[in-house]
């Protein structure tokens, strides 16, 4: 049995989920599918959170757009006018709780991270109620499990929840293990199940999602939790490649990583998986495989325990615009007990994210994403008593990080990594080495960024 998840990326356009319904037919009997919400969907309701609280007269375009979007792709994919009658009925009913909560949201006059999140839920929803549908209109034994039912049961953190693995997987024996399963007389299952990725229950019962891209890692907790044979992720892209071909024309496939590199390739703007994905099947030791809807029989990636050492160590070159610094500078902050984690604190009850630290004995540089920066600044520059000197903004980097297991065993390659940055005139600005064994990272001046990527490509790989 596979766990498979499909993204938003896939679910996009009425030619390219048909296609997506046809290689569920193909290949899907016996396997769990964990879906996103179709293609900016998610953004939509989030944005109508913002229209309803504004003016209530805006619910009903909100809910006609939605209600639009779903139903002109059924009408694409469902021939029989009884079955697009019976589906239309279903997601109807979930169309009335949103708008009832739109209007819960404009009569209270706040927005909670609660109803944030059970909003933000529903496309994942609707995701699965309509391609269950349409599934059963074609004769296939599918059907679908919302988490609530299933049992993922995550820490209660809105918006940034995580699951209780221990827990959801008993309740994944007893409540989904048996949708799955071959029915008595036959050995092998024909029958399909469709999850929604994105959300989980609080063992108080409070809808708590995983966070933007948490799908991924819903699919991961389903996998460890079924105790599947491999996590197979269907991407509008080969796999992880040697770089963004969008800035290395000449990048190549990578057929093999570990789950050490693919987490650091994730988290430095490969979006092909969500960096915290591999927690949950690191522990049961379970594949992830990326495969091409658009070529479903090639080689893709394969991300396993095991690395796969390449020729010059490094595999890949990965970057992010995305990120921003502020340094803090005082006199002996190294040796100051407790100046770090009062800074930090002070950032993270203002709900802001810190991406990581670097810390000498006179500066602390903490890292963000662009859009945080100047809200972070401004706590800093808040706090009482001042713990530091001054501090800066840096929002005009780029963040590069060279990949590949082993890094840390070899001699010479960060001087052959900052060798190759300076043969192409460009300064480092910041330097982070050590803390994991398959990543160095550094930062460049953002116009700078294109001739790095190419001279670190064209010298590792």
């Amino acid at each position: 049995m596979k766990t498979i998840k499909i993204g938003g990326g896939c679910l996009k356009g009425h030619e390219v989920i048909s296609n997506i319904v046809d290689l569920i037919v193909q290949r899907g009997r016996g396997n769990v599918f964990v879906l996103s919400a179709l293609h900016g969907v998610t953004d939509k309701l989030l944005d109508g959170i913002e229209r309803a609280l504004k003016n209530e007269d805006e619910i009903p375009a909100i809910i006609s757009g939605l209600k639009e979007e779903h139903y002109s792709l059924m009408r694409h994919l469902l021939k029989n006018d009884d079955d697009f009658e019976k589906l239309h009925q279903e997601l109807d009913k979930v169309f009335l709780k949103i708008e009832r909560y739109y209007f819960g949201i404009n009569f209270t006059r706040e927005i909670t991270p609660r109803m944030h999140d059970i909003i933000a839920s529903y496309g994942e929803r609707l995701s699965v109620i309509l391609m269950a549908g349409v599934l059963k209109s074609r004769g296939e034994n599918a059907s679908y499990i919302m988490p609530q039912d299933a049992g993922v049961i995550t820490d209660g953190r809105f918006g940034d929840a995580t699951a209780n693995m221990p827990l959801t997987s008993q309740n994944f024996e007893k409540n989904v293990l048996p949708l799955i399963l071959p029915d008595n007389n036959s050995k092998v299952s024909d029958k399909i199940l469709f999850f929604p990725g994105f959300f989980g229950i609080s063992e108080s019962g409070e809808i708590t999602t995983f966070g933007r891209g948490g799908s991924d890692y819903s699919a991961a907790v389903v996998a460890a939790s079924l105790k599947a044979d491999t996590l197979e992720i269907w991407k509008d892209t080969e796999g992880f490649m040697s770089a963004d071909p969008h800035s290395i024309s000449d990048a190549k496939l990578i057929p093999v990583l570990s789950y050490e590199e693919a987490s650091e390739l994730a988290y430095t703007g490969a979006s092909i998986l969500h960096p915290r994905t591999v927690e949950p099947v690191r522990k049961s030791g379970i594949n992830i495989t990326i495969k091409n809807t658009l070529n479903p029989d090639g080689v893709g990636s394969l991300i396993t325990e095991f690395a796969v050492p390449a020729d010059s160590v490094v595999k890949s070159i990965s970057h992010t615009k995305d990120i921003g610094m502020i340094k803090i500078y005082a006199s002996g902050v190294g040796l100051r007990r407790g100046i770090l984690g009062k800074i930090a604190t002070t950032i993270s009850k203002a709900g802001i994210n810190i991406r990581s630290v670097v810390t000498s004995h006179t500066c602390i540089s903490l890292m963000f994403t662009r859009k945080d920066v100047d809200k972070a600044h401004a706590v800093l520059t808040s706090m009482k008593p001042k713990l530091y000197r001054e501090s800066e903004q840096i929002t005009d980097n780029a963040l590069i990080c060279v990949v590949g297991d082993g890094l840390h065993n070899h001699i010479g390659i960060a001087a052959k990594c900052f060798a190759a940055v300076s043969n192409a005139g460009v300064n480092i600005e910041m330097i982070s080495y050590g803390p994991s064994k398959a990543a160095l990272y550094f930062m460049v001046d953002e116009g700078d960024l294109d001739i790095t990527l190419k001279s670190l490509h064209a010298h590792f790989v």
